[in-house]
């Protein structure tokens, strides 16, 4: 998360040494200049989307292609398991003896979910492939319209208060041996509402969403869901992340106003760049809006330690 944070900023460069300047243009010009295609959101809305949907084709059709739902399921016979299901039930499995039980198809199953991850990016799996964090992006743009209007103030936290929830989940789990937070868990809910049919649970979606929009904006993704705290977990090794070039970077944060975990992009303010590059950390999403709206490309995909190579 932090990266080279603590280490000491590289001196302020001068207006001349900024690109707008470079190219003779405002920074309103500049920034006017570059044509916001949302390229990597229409690519990520489309996985997300067909992979939702083709869990509802494969149940409604009954083929065997992609069983179960997001807390667990079964790809053209491989098993796919949730990491904090399967933190959780291990944590239960081992307190009441049964962890034996554990069958090999298990163990399959979130061991192909973490390596997977691991190399395409722990938090991928929020943007790419979360129903709820669709529902919820859409609820920011009305928030941040509220806000603008102000008709309503924002409200953040600190972004540790997901680990307070992650251990209270898992001491629940342990207590009760029932895996108490599936019974709250939205991305659980609306994908099993996706593929067998809606129900009253889905109010409980609804109050998390007017809660979003109305008071604190990603509040659950941020704050609370000890999934995306799993896969940041899981993050901190994977090759796949936003490259940051300071020489592009002309301090619009234009970037940053539209990042879904904004403290990633520390490096984008003023002053604040400890090195000429920057790479995101575990909590990145790997969305790409960032990537979409930057008019300098000081941000791009990468692959760490792929510069070395070539």
């Amino acid at each position: 998360m932090f990266g080279n944070k603590n280490k000491t900023p590289l001196p302020v460069r001068n207006k001349e040494e900024l690109p707008h300047v470079k190219e003779g243009l405002t920074l309103k010009e500049w920034r006017s200049n570059h044509k916001n295609k949302h390229k990597w959101r229409t690519r990520r809305w489309a996985v997300l989307i067909g992979m939702n949907l083709l869990f509802f084709l494969s149940f409604f059709f009954d083929l065997s292609i992609l069983e179960g739902s997001l807390s667990g399921s079964r790809l053209l016979g491989f098993y796919l398991m949730d990491p904090f299901n399967t933190a959780q039930e291990l944590a239960i499995s081992f307190l009441t003896g049964h962890w034996p039980l554990l069958t090999m198809n298990y163990i399959i199953g979130i061991l192909t979910i973490i390596i997977f991850y691991a190399l395409m990016g722990g938090r991928s799996f929020c943007s790419w492939i979360c129903p709820y964090h669709f529902l919820a992006e859409w609820s920011e743009k009305l928030h941040n319209y509220l806000v603008k209007k102000k008709k309503i103030k924002e409200h953040t936290f600190n972004i540790s208060l997901r680990w307070v929830f992650w251990v209270g989940f898992v001491l629940l789990a342990i207590f009760t041996k029932e895996l108490v937070f599936e019974n709250l868990n939205p991305v659980g809910i609306l994908s099993r509402a996706i593929i067998y049919g809606p129900g009253l649970i889905l109010l409980w979606i609804l109050i998390l969403i007017i809660f979003e929009i109305v008071y604190s904006k990603r509040f659950w993704c941020r704050y609370v869901c000890p999934i995306g705290a799993t896969y940041s977990m899981i993050g901190h090794v994977t090759p796949v992340t936003i490259r940051f070039d300071l020489d592009k970077c002309a301090h619009c944060l234009d970037c940053q106003q539209v990042c879904l975990v904004p403290h990633e992009l520390w490096f984008v303010k003023k002053g604040a760049a400890t090195d000429v590059t920057h790479t995101t950390g575990s909590d990145c999403t790997r969305c790409g809006l960032c990537v979409d709206v930057c008019p300098g490309d000081a941000l791009k995909f990468t692959i760490k330690g792929l510069d070395k190579i070539t």
